[in-house]
């Protein structure tokens, strides 16, 4: 079982050390920080989340006391009730376990009966075909693609929009009766 806790100033220097090339901070965060990852991006990424009248939510994973990913939920709006998953990111000792699995059903059920909201979306770039299907198992619909949204190293890559709403998720079974930690 994992757990999602607050991500704080102490786990910085371990999210730095995962997001070792431009490639992967492109891919982690789109356009949001810039290489090398540092504690002043980090310091203003956190500086209002977490707290009951955030926009944005930002955890650490851990499993067995250890913290192997990350992720967030952002752009909190409580009018429209919509959000957006985030900064996504499994340490590579951790990936093919299942834990991507089980912290988006984590975070969905957060998004969907905690904070009660209607529709949660993401995006995930075109070859990142095992996120595409962990989404895909969670219930997100592909809506459309967005060509050539970022460059990286001379090549563009293309992000592929996806949403879940709460009526798909009450309708799949199984992923409400995941408990949420935070």
């Amino acid at each position: 079982m994992i757990k999602l806790e607050p991500f704080t100033e102490k786990d910085f220097n371990l999210l730095i050390s995962w997001i070792s090339t431009p490639e992967l901070m492109v891919q982690w965060s789109g356009a949001h920080f810039k290489f090398p990852l540092n504690h002043e991006q980090l310091a203003k990424y956190i500086s209002s989340a977490n707290l009951e009248t955030s926009s944005e939510y930002i955890y650490k994973v851990m499993a067995n006391d250890e913290i192997f990913g990350h992720i967030s939920l952002g752009r909190v709006d409580r009018i429209n009730e919509t959000a957006r998953i985030g900064k996504v990111f499994i340490c590579p000792a951790a990936r093919g376990k299942g834990y991507a699995s089980e912290m988006i059903h984590q975070i969905l059920n957060l998004a969907f009966q905690e904070l009660k909201l209607n529709r949660i979306s993401l995006g995930v770039f075109d070859f990142n075909l095992p996120a595409i299907k962990i989404y895909e198992q969670a219930g997100f619909q592909k809506e459309g693609l967005l060509r050539q949204t970022n460059k990286v190293r001379n090549i563009y890559w293309n992000l592929i929009e996806m949403s879940i709403l709460k009526a798909e998720w009450q309708a799949s079974p199984g992923l409400m009766g995941i408990q949420s930690n935070v």
